[in-house]
């Protein structure tokens, strides 16, 4: 079956500029970054900052090698059709359904999250009954339009970004001395144990972690197909990604570990949070607590949006049963979204029942799974580079080919690596590893029952001749 471009006329070009423009700026500001960035700085030491810039790096490489596929071949289902042209049908197959695993899974655990956030203000309500009300809620979003997620989406990220510069500004005026009373000083880069305390190894080991907290920047790639001019969305997308990263993550870092010592940041409470009540803001912990809501329901609504595409682009490829393909009189595959809510629904359930045990797996299997999609993109960036010079559609080029690449797909499969070897890591790469595994076997199943059915299509063909 050939690849769909992005010229799918049951999808409608509802997603204006902005949408795409904000989803993929506030795509990386997350709880991960809020509260994950105690846990970076606490194993790696003031030195954390470069740690968010060597992961940086290389999430914005790998976006600049996916922005070139998509400028020279827009489709539907960004990378996964692109590790289906590469590398045939299982990569595609492969590729789809770990990364909408991936999103389904951190859809029913944002909704738990969502739900101890609120239940920390109405303890009477139980965290499972906020959790589906916030997925039904989320739902019936998603369902309305394609622009209602795009309006929901742009002002989430508008919050997310609104916040995270007021943090800068202030921050950045502590730092520089401009507010009154400030004790900030590049001495606490050195004189609390170090400057990397924990050896140089840390700087790398903290990729693991940081790298988690940088997923969603590829979502814009699957939302541009719903936009008005995709490949132009998608290049600006790809072309500001690195700068972002370098003012949310690097220079937010770089603030907090100069304005106090980065011995008071305790892993598990947001370094935001300490920075500000350092400085003197009262009700901090008040005020980013109702952001980091705020970027819980962005995850939240891009998850469900992002899970119910990846299904329409399966079942549109027959990878996935083909009446998930279909869609409403304004464009929304609402069978795709409902079956990925009902898997959030699930998982919200599990959370509630098995929290330890069977919601732990699932959490664990997912986190790691993006790594291999991130990878998949490099091999199939290079594997492509070829056929877009030789069809003269190259038009956004990857910089350094392939030495870049190479270089890039290498550093990916070097964090993989490092999780074998890291006792806090290997358990999540094992059951990333058992979902891969179980993914491959359907896919031999699904080819196998199909062959069966064409077999016995065949044989019944002569009888209903005669």
């Amino acid at each position: 079956m050939p690849i769909q471009t992005e010229h799918d006329p049951r999808l409608k070009r509802a997603l204006k500029t902005r949408h795409i423009s904000m989803l993929a700026l506030g795509g990386v500001i997350g709880a991960g970054l809020f509260v994950g960035s105690s846990a970076v700085i606490a194993s790696t030491g003031p030195g954390a900052f470069i740690t968010y810039a060597i992961t940086g790096l290389i999430v914005a490489l790998v976006m600049r090698m996916l922005g070139e596929m998509a400028a020279a071949h827009p489709a539907k289902g960004s990378f996964i059709d692109y590790a289906r042209l590469a590398f045939g049908r299982p990569a595609g197959y492969m590729t789809g359904w770990l990364y909408w695993y991936f999103w389904v899974i951190v859809v029913g655990f944002e909704a738990v999250v969502g739900g101890q956030i609120i239940n920390g203000w109405f303890p009477d309500i139980p965290v499972w009954v906020i959790a589906l009300g916030l997925m039904v809620v989320m739902t019936l979003l998603n369902l309305m339009s394609v622009h209602s997620f795009g309006e929901a989406e742009y002002w989430f990220a508008g919050i997310k970004v609104v916040a995270i510069i007021v943090f800068l500004l202030v921050a950045g005026a502590y730092v520089f001395q401009l507010w009154p009373g400030s004790t900030a000083s590049l001495g606490n880069l050195t004189e609390h144990g170090g400057f990397l305390p924990h050896g140089v190894a840390s700087l790398f080991t903290g990729v693991v972690v940081v790298i988690f907290s940088m997923t969603g920047v590829e979502v814009a790639t699957l939302a541009a197909a719903e936009s008005e001019d995709p490949s132009r969305n998608i290049r600006k997308a790809v072309n500001t990604v690195m700068l972002r990263i370098l003012v949310f993550f690097v220079l937010a870092t770089f603030f907090i570990v100069v304005a106090q010592p980065w011995t008071e940041i305790q892993a598990g409470k947001s370094p935001f949070v300490a920075t500000l009540e350092h400085i003197g803001i009262p009700g901090a912990g008040h005020m980013l607590t109702a952001v980091i809501l705020v970027a819980v329901l962005s995850v939240l609504n891009a998850g469900l949006y992002t899970s119910s595409r990846l299904l329409y682009v399966l079942a549109s490829n027959d990878e996935a049963p083909r009446w998930i393909a279909g869609v409403s009189r304004k464009g929304v595959p609402v069978r795709g979204v409902i079956a990925s809510t009902l898997v959030g629904y699930g998982c919200v359930v599990i959370a509630a029942r098995w929290p330890d045990t069977v919601f732990q797996f699932l959490i664990n299997s997912s986190g790691t799974v993006f790594l291999f999609v991130y990878l998949m993109i490099c091999l199939s960036q290079i594997r492509l580079r070829r056929k877009w010079v030789e069809n003269g559609t190259l038009k956004f080029a990857m910089w350094g080919h392939p030495w870049l690449p190479l270089l890039v797909t290498a550093s990916i499969v070097a964090v993989l690596v490092s999780m074998a070897f890291d006792p806090t890591m290997q358990i999540s790469l094992l059951q990333c590893l058992i979902a891969i595994a179980a993914i491959a076997a359907s896919y031999v199943l699904v080819r196998m029952s199909r062959a069966r059915q064409r077999g016995a299509g065949c044989e019944a063909q002569p009888a209903r001749s005669a």
